[in-house]
């Protein structure tokens, strides 16, 4: 083999390894660039879900925001509702109460029967504490009253309870006088009469004030009922 030969050999076989360096470069290449596609697709993927899931958790925390909101809202009218109710109810309690100092205020004695109020008063007194003798109070301005009662009432609660007349004290210590508009937060009676055994152990009060309490306190769920029940439903 001459020295053309061996040289014409030398580069064919050259090209040969060129040509199966650049074929290996290109797959390299080829492989580099899916690879790199395939890793950048994960980590846009990745990005997303976490773009996805960073949104869904501002989302839930809106709609927590909201709703709390929503609650705090809600519990804030009721509770303006339930205090307008009160504010009513109390407002009917205050003008009853007003209107009970009529009963008693001497200028309405003879048309509102105050006398024969009394009078059951102080028989349903005794009749509760069911005492040989008993110790009662009034207001001073009803004083003339009780005394011209009592012993009717005495004899109506004997005739009741199948028993002696008991003894009834009427007590030198009065019940306060009405409201007054001086000092409206003063201790105040509108009428009737509290009476306790002797040695204080049992006390019934039997004011016209307790007896509105005792009253209203039994009415107020039909009270409710009949001024709320429309806008409750």
């Amino acid at each position: 083999m001459n020295d053309a030969d061996v040289s014409k050999q030398i580069q064919q076989m050259v090209r040969f390894i060129r040509q199966e360096a650049e074929e290996k470069a290109n797959e390299i290449s080829v492989s580099a660039e899916e690879e790199f596609n395939i890793e950048k697709l994960q980590i846009v993927e990745a990005e997303k879900k976490k773009i996805r899931q960073e949104y869904e958790r501002k989302q839930k925390q809106v709609e927590v925001r909201k709703k709390i909101e929503y609650s705090m809202q809600l519990n804030a009218s009721r509770i303006k509702v339930l205090q307008a109710q009160d504010d009513l109810v109390n407002a009917m309690r205050e003008a009853a109460s007003k209107d009970l100092l009529n009963v008693s205020h001497h200028k309405f004695h003879q048309h509102h029967n105050y006398s024969g109020l009394l009078k059951g008063l102080i028989v349903q007194g005794l009749l509760r504490l069911k005492e040989p003798s008993v110790l009662m109070r009034c207001r001073k301005e009803d004083l003339h009253i009780v005394e011209s009662v009592l012993d009717d009432a005495k004899a109506e609660y004997a005739e009741k309870a199948k028993v002696h007349e008991p003894e009834v004290v009427v007590d030198t210590i009065h019940l306060p006088s009405g409201p007054s508009h001086d000092d409206p937060h003063a201790l105040s009676c509108s009428g009737g009469v509290v009476l306790a055994s002797r040695d204080g152990k049992i006390v019934f009060e039997n004011s016209l004030d307790a007896r509105l309490d005792v009253a209203f306190r039994g009415k107020l769920p039909e009270i409710r009922r009949l001024l709320f029940s429309q806008m409750a439903a």
